[in-house]
């Protein structure tokens, strides 16, 4: 992979060892976010992580060159952005000069360890993909998790997956799965799938302690952050939701990276809107939670 170019704000506060939280632009974007809110999400992200003392750092591809920290004009870019990049493509997006690729969950792990950032925030991370064992569908996001010693921090996985057996890969691939001052594997809208989380954790440093014990070197922390109790979705009523989105996407014959975006697109329509303001919400409350575990980090390795 080519070098990142790294924005002179994000390069500064590394440089200076303060807090910076890498953020994926895909939920930024159109694939992930209707207009305008996909601007509105950016916005509450950035304001959050800078609340709390941190710097945020939008990942991207733009014009064949991957990036660590946007410019306004280059957020602009992103908004409009149709074209997702995973890990895998990245060197896809180079060799080719993309002009715009939005980074997904796996790519913005990689850039963000490529460029001297341990802790990212997200919204939801992909996983094992319900009936997986026919079809082998199990998201690139797991194995970046793994092989990047970041911090990942999300609202769990997307819901419409197989969350007992995303849970089951996560431990096999040696991750350790945290639950923030919560008992239960969120599962995105609504804060518990009813799976007991590994670990718990109630404090920042026990968070960056788990990084830096962790046996081996190359490997991530999964940090799940239950969305706000006021902004949650009824479990039931997601549920409904989802099986109706799910029939209607096998029914269409979609599978792999689109399944995704047609199912939140689902999920928009069905509750009236209503998931919009949650995926604003926990994607918030992550980059606020993020950028105190990047803080507390930074107080710890200075």
């Amino acid at each position: 992979m080519i070098e990142p170019i790294v924005s002179g704000e994000v390069a500064q506060a590394l440089a200076e060892d303060r807090a910076v939280v890498a953020l994926e632009s895909t939920i930024f974007s159109n694939l992930g976010l209707p207009a305008p809110a996909n601007a509105d999400a950016l916005e509450l992200c950035k304001q959050a992580v800078r609340d709390q003392g941190a710097v945020p750092a939008v990942t991207a591809i733009l014009d064949g060159r991957p990036h660590v920290g946007l410019l306004p004009d280059e957020e602009k870019r992103v908004l409009q952005g149709t074209r997702k990049v995973a890990e895998r493509d990245l060197a896809v997006a180079q060799a080719q000069r993309w002009d715009v690729g939005v980074t997904t969950v796996s790519a913005t792990v990689s850039l963000a360890h490529a460029a001297g950032i341990s802790v990212f925030a997200t919204g939801g991370i992909g996983g094992v993909h319900r009936g997986s064992e026919l079809s082998g569908d199990v998201s690139a996001d797991l194995d970046a998790i793994a092989q990047h010693p970041v911090i990942t921090v999300c609202a769990g996985a997307k819901a419409f997956l197989d969350l007992p057996r995303t849970l089951e890969y996560l431990e096999t691939a040696g991750v350790p799965v945290l639950g923030w001052q919560h008992d239960w594997f969120p599962a995105f809208y609504t804060r518990s799938s009813g799976l007991p989380i590994p670990h718990r954790v109630d404090d920042e440093r026990t968070v960056c302690d788990v990084l830096r014990f962790r046996s081996r070197p190359d490997t991530g922390v999964l940090l799940t952050v239950p969305i706000p109790v006021e902004d949650e979705i009824p479990a039931a009523r997601i549920d409904e939701v989802l099986t109706a989105a799910l029939d209607a996407s096998a029914r269409a014959g979609i599978a792999g990276p689109a399944v995704t975006p047609y199912v939140l697109a689902r999920i928009e329509k069905e509750t009236d809107g209503q998931s919009v303001p949650a995926n604003l919400a926990l994607a918030r409350n992550n980059a606020r939670v993020a950028a105190r575990i990047a803080v507390a980090l930074g107080d710890l390795w200075r």
